[in-house]
């Protein structure tokens, strides 16, 4: 039988010598540690020091983009970032245009440079319901809506939008954009300051000449109102007013200031069909035949206003327009359709209030 060991306690000082080595000693196991914390507490600690970093390098950045993206879009409001449009959003006749013949061979050029290196300065326009209207560039749109009949890339037109409306704003930006590109004639710049008015963006024409051309000199703003005078006079039987000169057209209107205007239309509407130089010979025959007035030195040169009545509204819809001006009266008839029978029923009604009225005085 074997004999039994006695076992004895260990001592002390021993236990101490080994439990120091084990710590000393390195763990061959990976999840063990000499910390207290849990490994993968340690892990989301370190996780959690770069993910700061990271963190502030984005703020940095989004604010950048925000900043960004805040210039683009007041860029945007203020309509100076150009978009494509098609083109049959966009209304051509949004607003009366100031500019009255187009040079040929001017399109023919525009149309070649378009083709061969596109559109480097977009139109502009302003928002108009669902669509768009056009406020300046007629002639780069009327070029891309010919091209886009053959050519598909043309359907569409880079566009500046801008918050013009429909009232001066738009007027002063087309005004501004061909005085730059090239200079309107003289009777262009007096008519677009009538059809302004008259189409009650302006209190009066004098008013539009006033913020139409605001960047001209006093001198140069009171010849476009003596151009607009005659353009209020003698628009509608003209023939090729913009051929009128500066000269030619200030005698028109000086002639229209002394009472010309009657002898002026008679001449002008018995006139068959005529050429710049024969209906400025005509108009002249006319002049000497109109009788000299003194002038009236209080007047200073400016046209006589054209004084527009308060629209009269028609009781099945549309209405009718007045203006007077010096020995005239214009009536016109909007969103009726009169037949020539009832035009001139209407005539022979006005003409024989007239006779009334002439017997009473």
């Amino acid at each position: 039988m074997a004999k039994r060991r006695r076992l004895s306690a260990p001592d002390t000082a021993e236990l101490e010598q080994l439990e120091a080595g084990f710590v000393a000693k390195p763990s061959i196991s990976p999840f063990e540690s000499k910390s207290s914390t849990p490994p993968i507490a340690q892990v989301a600690a370190e996780a959690a020091a770069l993910n700061s970093l990271t963190a502030v390098t984005d703020r940095v950045a989004l604010a950048q983009d925000q900043g960004d993206a805040t210039k683009w879009r007041d860029a945007q409001g203020a309509g100076l970032v150009a978009e494509m449009l098609p083109l049959d959003q966009i209304n051509a006749d949004f607003i009366r245009r100031d500019r009255m013949v187009e040079d040929e061979e001017a399109m023919a050029e525009l149309l070649e440079s378009l083709r061969v290196h596109g559109l480097r300065t977009p139109i502009e326009v302003t928002r108009d319901g669902d669509g768009f209207g056009l406020i300046s560039g007629f002639r780069r749109l009327k070029a891309f809506l010919h091209l886009a009949e053959t050519e598909p890339r043309f359907r569409e037109i880079p566009a500046f939008i801008r918050e013009a409306g429909s009232g001066q704003g738009a007027y002063v930006s087309m005004v501004e954009e061909n005085e730059l590109r090239a200079n309107l004639s003289p009777y262009e710049r007096g008519r677009i300051a009538v059809l302004a008015a008259g189409q009650g963006v302006f209190p009066s024409t004098e008013a539009a000449v006033d913020v139409l051309f605001a960047a001209s000199s006093k001198a140069k703003r009171s010849k476009v109102r003596s151009f607009a005078m005659v353009h209020e006079s003698l628009g509608d039987l003209l023939q090729h007013p913009v051929s009128l000169t500066e000269k030619s057209g200030l005698r028109l209107a000086s002639a229209l200031r002394d009472g010309a205007q009657v002898r002026l239309r008679q001449a002008l509407a018995e006139a068959g069909e005529l050429d710049p130089k024969s209906e400025w010979a005509l108009i002249e025959a006319a002049l000497k035949g109109a009788p000299a007035s003194a002038k009236d030195k209080a007047r200073g040169g400016r046209p006589q206003q054209v004084q527009r009545l308060a629209p009269v509204s028609l009781s099945d819809g549309g209405e009718i327009l007045a203006e007077v001006s010096a020995g005239e009266l214009r009536i016109r008839i909007r969103g009726q359709s009169v037949t020539d029978e009832g035009a001139l029923d209407i005539v022979e009604q006005l003409a024989s209030y007239l006779g009334e009225l002439r017997a009473k005085n």
